[in-house]
């Protein structure tokens, strides 16, 4: 049995890049593979005989104290814990391969050459353009923003592109240019997995080889939702994040553009559903309820709530204004059987069929965006089926899990032949 020595920050679906780091262990443990995690302490953590290993939590959201958060950041830039932890770790496992997902900050990249070191081959998947963007997103100040390529990472200190913070920006900085200068990723990953082809594009304009790289779209396993394929209770959908790049104002104004200019005809109105929560969320609330917009916000759910609400729902909208990657959220839409209003930004229009899975806007733009709101809520429930179905058939055809276990077991197969073949191994 071979061993899988899987790597990511939080043991806990807390965003999408969990739901693909989760159903990627279990797709692995079902192919017969020992699968291990490395991850970080914390109190919402699922159970694992691993946890030992585990770091120490790090989360400067908590209310620790200056001292706490002082003799915390030298992890953050590179953990000599990690470091530790996974060397003792790779010694009672003896992993044939490492595929890291989310691991900055909170593990840091320090375990990398160890891996290395121990020829461990070590796949990474992309969730953001981190290796690039110190500060992830491309984004800042309600804006797609490239200003660190060429090398100039000092951007990320002038423009304050942490939470607009001088200090979280210089931290961001320093941990970007030590990792540059060790040549963390560029030397000890063999091989970066972007589940879209949009972000191989970009970081190849930021210099990176292209060779680095594969494409493998992320996956889903559709007999894990049962679709409705009708109207539901008619209104639009968001369910993610509730932060700025996300799109989130522009979603308002369009409502309350579409609904203004339907005042005087028997079109629809528009109702705008969120489900999930965020920084953005009070400012987003006060919004609505200054211009009266039929918006409602749930927060939070469960994943039996959060089925239930995209199940009422006629579309899902996602109205991104950065380089989304390859969002669950659409995958998820579509194998509930409902179609989905993207913004042409990022990795999303490699995903939306246009016409039969869903519609595309121009990011940023108020009057696209409330035309395709307009457009999906006047849609009869013949047609809401017929994209519904659609979008259901595109996800188990190109994006089920068999396909992304195939993909990615041939991946693996390939670095460890190069491994073996550095190596001077005769399997």
């Amino acid at each position: 049995m071979k061993t899988l020595l899987s790597v990511n920050n939080y043991f806990y679906r807390r965003d999408g890049s969990e739901v693909v780091y989760f159903e990627h262990n279990r797709l692995f443990t079902d192919d017969g593979w020992n699968v291990v995690p490395f991850s970080m302490q914390h109190p919402h953590n699922k159970e694992s005989k691993w946890s030992s290993f585990f770091v120490e939590e790090i989360e400067f959201s908590s209310n620790y104290s200056f001292i706490e958060k002082l003799k915390r950041v030298p992890k953050v830039i590179y953990s000599i814990e990690a470091k530790k932890n996974i060397e003792a770790l790779t010694k009672q496992i003896n992993p044939d391969i490492c595929h890291c997902h989310s691991i900055y900050h909170h593990i840091s990249p320090s375990i990398l050459s160890t891996l290395k070191k121990n020829n461990i081959p070590t796949v990474m998947t992309l969730h953001d353009l981190k290796i690039a963007c110190p500060a992830y997103h491309m984004h800042n100040l309600d804006t797609v923003c490239e200003d660190c390529k060429d090398g100039g990472l000092f951007k990320v200190v002038s423009n304050r592109c942490i939470k607009n913070s001088t200090v979280l920006s210089a931290l961001a900085f320093s941990e970007a240019k030590i990792h540059q200068w060790l040549q963390s990723y560029s030397r000890y990953v063999d091989t970066f997995i972007s589940p879209c082809k949009f972000y191989i594009e970009k970081l190849v304009e930021f210099g990176w080889d292209r060779n680095k790289f594969v494409h493998i779209p992320n996956m889903i396993d559709p007999d894990l939702f049962q679709p409705e394929f009708g109207s539901g209770e008619g209104y639009i959908l968001y369910f993610g994040r509730l932060s700025p790049e996300k799109g989130l104002k522009t979603l308002l104004q369009a409502c309350v553009y579409a609904n203004n200019s339907a005042s005087n005809s028997k079109q629809e109105n528009i109702r705008i559903v969120f489900a999930g929560d965020g920084p953005q969320r009070q400012e987003l609330e006060k919004i609505v309820e200054d211009q009266n917009i039929d918006a409602v916000f749930h927060g939070q759910l469960s994943p039996d709530e959060l089925e239930q609400v995209v199940h009422n729902a006629k579309a899902t909208v996602l109205p991104a204004e950065w380089y989304e990657n390859a969002p669950m959220s659409i995958l998820e839409s579509y194998a509930m059987g409902k179609p989905v209003i993207g913004a042409d930004i990022g990795g999303i229009p490699e995903l939306i069929v246009e016409g039969s899975t869903g519609t595309l806007f121009k990011s940023g733009s108020v009057s696209e965006l409330a035309n395709s709101l307009r457009y999906f809520a006047n849609l009869s429930d013949t047609e809401i089926n017929r994209y519904g179905r659609a979008a259901r058939n595109h996800v188990e055809l190109n994006f089920s899990s068999s396909l992304y276990t195939e993909r990615v077991n041939k991946l693996y197969e390939k670095v460890l032949d190069t491994r073996n073949d550095k190596l001077g191994i005769d399997l």
